[in-house]
């Protein structure tokens, strides 16, 4: 595990089972790691919104109820309109809250400085919480990393299997809080997958989470003991 044979056999597969996606193809999410372009409020809301849905619920239903529900937004619906294609209000009164309020957060995200400031700035919108950030900055075209439970996991075997270092102490991938100790051994593993295969980080925790996801990396344990 963790070598460049087996990154690009795991990205391989995804894309002959047709799985290469998150709310855009494997070959989109690169391009716009590689080329970031500046959305329109409208494409700014439509991506919040995205991972909104996405939080918790499988890719297809999201994206799903995501190409229902996006062509009435600009129409100013009610949450009882959204809800006959959708029953989660809180999830519902986030979207509209973002679609209200699209320029005023479109802008104070095109504002920010730096990655910092942008991370800060996500944290802010309706239902975007310290996981669902980075999938969303990943999304708007930022280089980072989405710390959800698969990738915690595939952490947390890079960190045993490494020579560098010992795991320290029990640890369990949670995906609500993300344990700091976790996070380090998921940074090793992208830097040391960025220097196997010359590709974003950003781009590398997408094709990892689907693997995982999808039952391609197996023996995966939610936690580990001394």
């Amino acid at each position: 595990m963790f070598s460049a044979d087996w990154f690009f056999d795991l990205e391989k597969t995804l894309r002959e089972r047709g799985l290469d996606s998150d709310d855009k193809s494997f070959d989109e999410i690169r391009d716009t790691l590689s080329n970031p372009k500046k959305l329109s409020p409208t494409e700014f809301a439509s991506a919040v919104s995205y991972v909104i849905l996405a939080s918790g619920f499988n890719q297809n239903t999201a994206k799903k109820i995501h190409k229902i529900i996006m062509p009435l937004m600009n129409q100013n619906p009610t949450i009882d309109d959204l809800k006959k294609f959708f029953k989660n209000d809180v999830k519902l009164k986030s979207i509209i809250k973002v679609w209200q309020n699209k320029n005023a957060f479109c802008d104070e995200y095109y504002n920010c400085k730096n990655l910092d400031e942008k991370i800060s700035c996500l944290k802010k919108l309706p239902y975007i919480g310290d996981i669902t950030v980075n999938h969303l900055a990943r999304n708007l075209g930022e280089n980072v990393v989405k710390y959800d439970r698969w990738i915690q996991r595939l952490g947390i075997a890079f960190a045993m299997q490494s020579t560098e270092f010992r795991v320290q102490s029990s640890v369990v991938a949670d995906n609500q809080k993300l344990n700091p100790e976790i996070k380090k051994y998921c940074d090793d593993m992208f830097a040391h997958l960025e220097q196997e295969t010359n590709l974003p980080r950003g781009y590398i925790d997408v094709v990892l989470f689907k693997s995982a996801q999808n039952g391609l990396i197996k023996g995966l344990k939610n936690g580990c003991e001394n």
